[in-house]
């Protein structure tokens, strides 16, 4: 609850900063009074959110995003285990692949515009291609990065191909994988919103470049307010999602005071430690039950 009210106080700080300056019509350096004001823009949003308009522009964004982001999934993913699993998928795709990943996503929008027939088309192309190379990126990274003797074992109780990328390529990567996922969403929000301001006819980004071109500042901040809201929550859906997915996974959190993570209580052997024994007994005690722990592992493959 501590945290929670740290973070709260951490928002309220800033707004009540951002409201004072705006109000005083502070110019120093930065010019805070072509600003509008917390109230200014508050009244705008609920203006806005009385309207159709604001919900039509939210329903278009989160269209493209969720259509362009879950093709950057599927086809990252796919296209990082096979690089990273196929010497002549590498080769083949390897070099198309890091020729064109250092160019902006956004850079393709005359692309987009010649190559699809409707702008709808062209931003979701965008959109994916803004996420792809993150997930592909992680994806093949974290392949790449699995040992070997998890395969071995597998092979040697007669499992297939398919059998190991079941049971050992998706499992092991996924921690990484989602990690390229987490970046990717990001990065589409981007540049979802920056087709939109070139190419859209509705949506978020569309809408706060429309407001800016009248000079409604107050419905600009609307604007990023609501990017930035829908930013965090599907950042954070995915982020709940892999968590869901790796719960298999041993987690800790960070202890100040040099104490003893409250995940590494839980010992391999299941026996419970004590993580608030003084000195360097409860991290003897938990060394000894990890070491016993990964022989039994060793002993089981």
């Amino acid at each position: 609850m501590a945290r929670y009210a740290l973070r709260a106080a951490s928002l309220a700080v800033a707004l009540g900063l951002w409201q004072l300056l705006t109000s005083l019509n502070v110019d120093l350096w930065l010019r805070f009074s072509q600003f509008p004001t917390v109230a200014d823009v508050a009244h705008a949003f609920g203006d806005r959110l009385s309207g159709p308009d604001y919900w039509t522009d939210l329903t278009d964004s989160l269209t493209r995003i969720l259509t362009g982001f879950l093709l950057a999934a599927v086809l990252g993913v796919a296209t990082g285990v096979l690089v990273a699993r196929s010497r002549l998928a590498e080769d083949v795709l390897g070099p198309l692949l890091e020729v064109v990943r250092p160019i902006p996503a956004i850079a393709l929008v005359p692309v987009a515009i010649l190559l699809f027939p409707s702008n709808e088309q062209g931003i979701v192309f965008i959109t994916c291609t803004a996420a792809f190379f993150p997930v592909l990126v992680s994806t093949r990274h974290s392949v790449r990065a699995l040992t070997p003797v998890w395969e071995e074992a597998v092979r040697t109780m007669g499992g297939g191909r398919w059998r190991v990328l079941g049971s050992v390529v998706l499992p092991g990567a996924l921690p990484g994988i989602f990690g390229g996922l987490s970046v990717g969403i990001g990065v589409s929000w981007i540049c979802v919103i920056s087709a939109e301001m070139i190419s859209g006819q509705y949506g978020v980004g569309y809408r706060t470049w429309q407001d800016y071109t009248v000079v409604n500042y107050a419905g600009v901040f609307v604007g990023m307010v609501t990017i930035g809201v829908l930013g965090w929550l599907t950042s954070t859906a995915v982020e709940l999602l892999g968590r869901w997915l790796t719960r298999w996974l041993p987690r800790t959190s960070y202890v100040p005071g040099g104490r003893v993570p409250r995940a590494a209580a839980v010992t391999g052997t299941g026996r419970r430690a004590r993580a608030d024994v003084p000195g360097g007994a409860g991290t003897a005690l938990i060394s000894k039950d990890t070491e016993a722990g990964e022989a039994r592992d060793e002993h089981l493959v």
